[in-house]
């Protein structure tokens, strides 16, 4: 077991050095297109390309951590999308509908509903039973 396990170290770590370069290429194109944006800020609307590394939301930062420039959170506003009042529809046209049916209906994922349809129960809008949902 442990020579198996000294292999895939191993191979990982040839893996690792392949990639090096090309993730120090990756930093540095960044870091010029970075520099570029602010030169030309006037004159283009494109945005830089997001960093490689993962941001932390800030839900999950400690308390006096800082909100990122403009603030609150990112997208669109909550609520300006269409997809709950198509769901809400299909609850209507439909009462006892579960997520995957609806998730299936509108040609979307299910765990989108499983974010929009608790909204739409706060708002008094649907109600839960079981699995299904139906109209208030």
């Amino acid at each position: 077991m442990a020579d198996f396990v000294d292999q895939k170290r191993e191979e990982m770590e040839s893996r690792l050095n392949e990639l090096r370069p090309a993730v120090e290429e990756y930093d540095r194109l960044n870091a010029a297109v970075e520099a570029l944006s602010s030169v030309g800020a006037g004159s283009s609307n494109r945005k830089a390309p997001a960093a490689r590394t993962a941001k932390k939301s800030p839900r999950r930062s400690g308390a006096g951590a800082s909100k990122a420039k403009g603030g609150g959170r990112r997208g669109r506003p909550k609520g300006s999308g269409t997809r709950d009042k198509e769901a809400l529809t299909l609850v209507k046209a439909s009462p006892g509908v579960t997520i995957p049916e609806i998730a299936k209906e509108m040609g979307i994922k299910q765990n989108y509903l499983y974010r929009v349809l608790p909204s739409l129960e706060k708002e008094g809008l649907v109600r839960k039973k079981g699995r299904g949902w139906y109209p208030r």
